[in-house]
C-alpha cells in the first residue's frame, strides 16, 4: 500500500510538473506576442506557410486526411489587415504561384515532406481561432510533444522561427474585420494568379472548346497547304492544284483564299534569289487555281501581292522585291491579267527611277518585254516616253548632266528598252518555254479568267467593295455623263451600220450576223476571239465562225493578216475549227474557175499563212490533182502558182519543214508527185528565185526520215 501510495504521488507530481512546465513552442509564442509586425511581413509568412503546406484554393494538397473541412468558413489572415493589404496580397500570390510553377520535382517532394510535418501546427493555430485561446494553449503542447520523435523537428522549428511574426498575427487576429469588397477581391486573387501563371490570353469557359477547335482546324489547313506548296514543281503542278482546290472548297472561299494567298506570297517572297522557274511554277499554279475555283481567287491574290510589294519597297528588300516582281511578270505571261496593269505599274516606277525602280523595271522587261510590245504597242510607246522624260529630268538636275544616270544598271535598262522598241528579241525570253504548263492551262481555258481594266492603285485601295476586279464595276464619273451618252449613241449608230453591211454581205442568219459584227468590230484579234467564245453558239452553229471569217478575208480590198492570226488562234483553241477550215477551203477550190482574181489571190495568201504557221499541212491540197493538165485551167494554175510563190518567200528552214510534213506518209505519194510536177512546170521555170527554193522543197519531199530543221 505504501508503495502504491508513493507511486500515485509521484505520478501526480509529474502531471503537475507537466502542467506547470511550458514547451519551447509555447515559450516562443509568448516571447513574440508583444512584438508588432508589418502587413508585408505577415503576408510573406502566410505565403511561406501556404507553400510548405501546398495549400491550393484554401485546401491542403496531397491525400485527403479529413483536415480540409476545418478550414471551411475561417477567413484568411489577410482579412484582418483591411483594404491596405489587398494589393500586396495580390502581388505576393502572383509571385508565389509563378515561382511554385517553375520548381523541380525534387524540391517539390522536399517541400511536401516539410509541409506535412508542419501541417498540424497550422491546424492548431486555426483551432485557436475557433475554440479560444485557452484550448489552443492546452492542445498545442501535446501536438508538439507527439512530434519529438521525428528527426527533422529542429529544422522545422528553425524554419518556423523565420515566420514567427505571422504566427503571432494568427493568434492575435481572433476577431478579423471583413467587408464585402474584401471578400470579393480575395476570391478573385487566385483566378488572376492562375491566368498569369499560364501566360496565355484569357478565353471565357463557354468559348474555350469552340475557339480551340477553330484554331486547330485553320492550323491544320495551313499545314496542308504549306506541305503541298513545298512539293510544287512543273511536273506535279496539275495534281497539286487539284488537291488545293479540294481544300479550298472545304475551308470556304474567304478562308481558303486568304490562307493560300499568304502561303504563296510567303513562299515566293522568301524563295530562291532570282529563280524564274520557281516564280513561273507558282504563277502557273495561281492561274490553274483561278480556272478551277474562280476568278476572284487570282484577283484577291493580286491585291495581296501589291500590298506585299509596297511593304517590301519601303523596307528596300531587294531579294523579296525581285521575287515578287518575277511572280507578277509570270502571272501576266500566263494570262491571269491583261497588259494594262503591268503598264500602269511600269509607269509608276518610271516616275521616280531610283535604283530599286530600275531593277524592278529591268526584271519585268527581261521576262515579258516582247509580249508587252505585242499586246499593246501604244502603251509601250507611252512607257518609253515616260522613261525618257525622267532621264532628261535627272540629266538637268545634275551639274555635269551625266552623274545621276551614270549607272551600269540604268544603262542596261535603257539598252533593253531600245531593243524592245526596235523589235530585237532577247535570247533569254525566247529560250524559256513552258510547254507542259501552257498545254495544261490551255486545257483549262485560261483565257476565260483574264482580268482586264485593273490599275495598280485599284489593287492598293483599302475601300474595295463587291467584285472590284470586274471592269464593268468601274463606273465612270458623273462629270463625263454627256460624253458617255454621246459614245453610246455613236456605238448604236455603228452597230446599225454593221448590221446593214452584214445584210449586204449575205449574212442571212442571226448567228452569221453576230459573228460578222464581232469579227469586223474587234479591237484586235484577242478581243474578237474572246467575244466569239462568249457567243455560246448552239449545236453546229460554231462552224459558221470559220466560214464567215474566210468570207470577210476574201472580200477585203487588200490582204489583211488579221484574219489569219484570228483563224490560227481559233484552230489552236478547238481542233474542230481546223477541220471546218479545211472543208471551207475545199469548197472554194471548186469555185476557182469562176472566182474573181482578187479573191483568188487573197485565198492563196491565206492558205500560205496557214501552211507556214503549221496550222494546216500541204495535205489540204490532196483534193486537187496538180499533175492532170486537163484539170489545170489558167485560173487554177494562177491560183496555185501564187500559193507556192508565197511559200517560197519564207526562209529555207521554214520551206523545208512545210514540205517535210508530207514526206513520210505513203498515202500522200500522189500528192508529192503532183506538187513536184506543178512547181517544176509552172513556178520554177519562170522564176529564178523560186527555182532555188524548189531544190530545197524537192530534198524535203525525199526526206523519208521526216527530220525537221
Amino acid at each position: 500500500m505504501l508503495r502504491n501510495l508513493m507511486g500515485s504521488k509521484m505520478v501526480k507530481r509529474k502531471k503537475a510538473a507537466k502542467r506547470s512546465s511550458k514547451t519551447g513552442f509555447e515559450s516562443f509564442l509568448e516571447m513574440d506576442m508583444q512584438k508588432d509586425i508589418s502587413a508585408q511581413e505577415d503576408l510573406e509568412l502566410e505565403r511561406k506557410l501556404a507553400k510548405k503546406l501546398r495549400v491550393k484554393n484554401g485546401k491542403l494538397g496531397g491525400e485527403d486526411d479529413d483536415v480540409n473541412f476545418l478550414f471551411e468558413g475561417i477567413p484568411s489572415v489577410i482579412g484582418s489587415l483591411g483594404e491596405e493589404g489587398i494589393t500586396e496580397a495580390d502581388e505576393f500570390s502572383v509571385k508565389s504561384s509563378a515561382k511554385s510553377s517553375l520548381g523541380k520535382k525534387r524540391k517539390k517532394r522536399k517541400l511536401l515532406e516539410q509541409g506535412l510535418e508542419g501541417g498540424t501546427a497550422v491546424g492548431d493555430l486555426n483551432r485557436v481561432e475557433t475554440d479560444g485561446e485557452d484550448l489552443a494553449l492546452e492542445e498545442a503542447p501535446a501536438k508538439v510533444r507527439s512530434r519529438k520523435k521525428h528527426k527533422k523537428k529542429k529544422e522545422l522549428l528553425e524554419q518556423d522561427h523565420e515566420g514567427r511574426m505571422g504566427t503571432e498575427a494568427a493568434v492575435e487576429g481572433l476577431e478579423p474585420v471583413e467587408t464585402a469588397a474584401t471578400e470579393t477581391i480575395l476570391e478573385e486573387a487566385p483566378a488572376k494568379a492562375t491566368a498569369l501563371e499560364g501566360s496565355v490570353k484569357y478565353i471565357a469557359p463557354h468559348l474555350r472548346s469552340r475557339a480551340g477547335n477553330e484554331l486547330g482546324e485553320y492550323h491544320q489547313i495551313r499545314r496542308q497547304i504549306r506541305g503541298l506548296l513545298n512539293r510544287l514543281s512543273e511536273s506535279n503542278v496539275e495534281s497539286i492544284a487539284g488537291e488545293m482546290s479540294t481544300i479550298f472548297h472545304s475551308a470556304g472561299r474567304r478562308v481558303g483564299s486568304q490562307i493560300i494567298s499568304e502561303e504563296v506570297l510567303a513562299s515566293c517572297s522568301g524563295g530562291p534569289r532570282g529563280n524564274e522557274q520557281y516564280a513561273a511554277v507558282f504563277a502557273a499554279f495561281v492561274a490553274g487555281m483561278a480556272c478551277l475555283v474562280g476568278i476572284d481567287f487570282s484577283a484577291k491574290l493580286l491585291a495581296s501581292l501589291a500590298k506585299s510589294f509596297e511593304d517590301e519597297y519601303i523596307k528596300e528588300d531587294n531579294l523579296s522585291l525581285r521575287n515578287l516582281t518575277l511572280l507578277l511578270a509570270y502571272l501576266y505571261i500566263f494570262d491571269v491579267f491583261a497588259s494594262d496593269l503591268i503598264y500602269d505599274f511600269l509607269i509608276i516606277r518610271s516616275k521616280q527611277l531610283l535604283e530599286i525602280d530600275v531593277s524592278t523595271i529591268l526584271t519585268i522587261l527581261q521576262c515579258c518585254g516582247m509580249k508587252l510590245r505585242r499586246d499593246d504597242p501604244a502603251a509601250m510607246k507611252d512607257f518609253i516616253q515616260s522613261v525618257q522624260n525622267r532621264v532628261n529630268e535627272l540629266k538637268a538636275a545634275s551639274g555635269d548632266g551625266e552623274s545621276n544616270i551614270n549607272n551600269k544598271r540604268m544603262e542596261f535598262m535603257l539598252e533593253t528598252i531600245c531593243d524592245i522598241k526596235n523589235n530585237k528579241k532577247r535570247t533569254k525570253e525566247e529560250t524559256v518555254q513552258h510547254t507542259r504548263i501552257n498545254k495544261w492551262l490551255q486545257k483549262l481555258r485560261v483565257e476565260d479568267i483574264l482580268i482586264r481594266g485593273l490599275k495598280w492603285s485599284k489593287l492598293l485601295d483599302p475601300n474595295k467593295k463587291g467584285q472590284w476586279w470586274l471592269s464593268g464595276n468601274m463606273t465612270s464619273p458623273t462629270d463625263n455623263a454627256e460624253e458617255v451618252a454621246t459614245k453610246i449613241d455613236k456605238e448604236v449608230l455603228e452597230a446599225q451600220k454593221m448590221l446593214q453591211l452584214a445584210a449586204s454581205q449575205r449574212m442571212n442568219t442571226d448567228a452569221r450576223r453576230a459573228i460578222f459584227c464581232i469579227i469586223m468590230s474587234g479591237e484586235d484579234y484577242l478581243d474578237a476571239f474572246e467575244k466569239l467564245l462568249r457567243l455560246a453558239l448552239a449545236g453546229r452553229q460554231d462552224r459558221e465562225i470559220m466560214r464567215v471569217l474566210l468570207e470577210c478575208c476574201l472580200r477585203e480590198k487588200a490582204f489583211n493578216k488579221y484574219y489569219t492570226v484570228l483563224a490560227l488562234k481559233l484552230c489552236e483553241h478547238d481542233k474542230n475549227q481546223k477541220f471546218t477550215l479545211q472543208y471551207c477551203l475545199w469548197d472554194h477550190f471548186k469555185e476557182l474557175d469562176s472566182m474573181e482574181l482578187l479573191r483568188s489571190m487573197h485565198l492563196a495568201k491565206f492558205i500560205a499563212e496557214m501552211l507556214t504557221s503549221f496550222t494546216l499541212s500541204l495535205s489540204v491540197l490532196k483534193t486537187v490533182d496538180l499533175s492532170d493538165s486537163l484539170q489545170l485551167t489558167p485560173r487554177r494554175i494562177m491560183h496555185f502558182r501564187m500559193l507556192f510563190e508565197a511559200i517560197f518567200e519564207k526562209p529555207d528552214k521554214l520551206v523545208w519543214n512545210v514540205f517535210t510534213r508530207i514526206a513520210v506518209a505513203p498515202e500522200l505519194e500522189t500528192l508529192r508527185n503532183g506538187i513536184l510536177f506543178f512547181i517544176r512546170e509552172y513556178v520554177a521555170s519562170t522564176n529564178q528565185a523560186a527555182a532555188k527554193k524548189f531544190r530545197v522543197a524537192k530534198k524535203a519531199l525525199n526526206n523519208l526520215e521526216g527530220v525537221l530543221m
